[in-house]
């Protein structure tokens, strides 16, 4: 009967993502990883074929779950407070998540990427790309009637551009954003979105 394994997936990616955190992702070497969780580099490279595999399924998991909870505060059925609450799922998920903020805001995407990954790996990755392009497609025609240009920059800058920017200095800080940047989370909302929705209703 084969022993159980030591470590889990969910260990090994915790550690690097804690090793990423502090040092950036070259610091997270399979070597450094192993050291910290005492495992040789061979139980790894058990569950994981490379490094870059280790780092890409890291960045998607935790993409994932950023942009899983967006999308899902966009589901409300008053399209208004689904927009707000979408705006507050940023400092929320930094608040329950640090170390991904920093992976996800302080460091580039294409430090993650590679041509290694698997068939199922670039098939999540291209559903990460196109999920957030659709919701705001989505929430920007449930707002407006319709999905312009000119309306899909604004609802991205108040649900995405301005929450990334309000939490960016604080993550940085390594420090939980107060409930103050939700208050002006709030007041950018209003001042976006609120005219061009009384313009519509007029």
């Amino acid at each position: 009967m084969p022993r159980a394994a030591r470590f889990s997936d969910s260990q090994i990616l915790d550690t690097a993502a804690a090793i990423i955190a502090v040092g950036g992702p070259t610091a997270a070497t399979i070597g450094e990883i192993g050291h910290r969780l005492g495992a040789p580099s061979g139980s790894i490279y058990h569950r994981f074929p490379s490094r870059n595999a280790l780092l890409g399924r890291l960045w998607m998991q935790k993409a994932a779950s950023f942009q899983d909870r967006f999308v899902e505060a966009l589901e409300n059925d008053n399209a208004e407070r689904a927009g707000l609450k979408a705006a507050l799922s940023m400092p929320t998920s930094v608040r329950l998540d640090p170390i991904g903020a920093k992976i996800l805001l302080l460091h580039r995407r294409q430090d993650f990427l590679s041509d290694e990954w698997s068939e199922a790996m670039r098939g999540e990755a291209e559903r990460l790309g196109g999920q957030v392009a659709d919701a705001l497609a989505s929430i920007t025609k449930r707002l407006f009637g319709r999905a312009s240009a000119e309306d899909r920059r604004a609802v991205a800058f108040a649900l995405l551009d301005t929450p990334m920017a309000a939490v960016r200095r604080h993550v940085m800080a390594s420090e939980p954003p107060p409930p103050s940047v939700d208050d002006l989370l709030r007041s950018t909302y209003d001042a976006v979105i609120g005219p061009r929705l009384e313009k519509r209703r007029g």
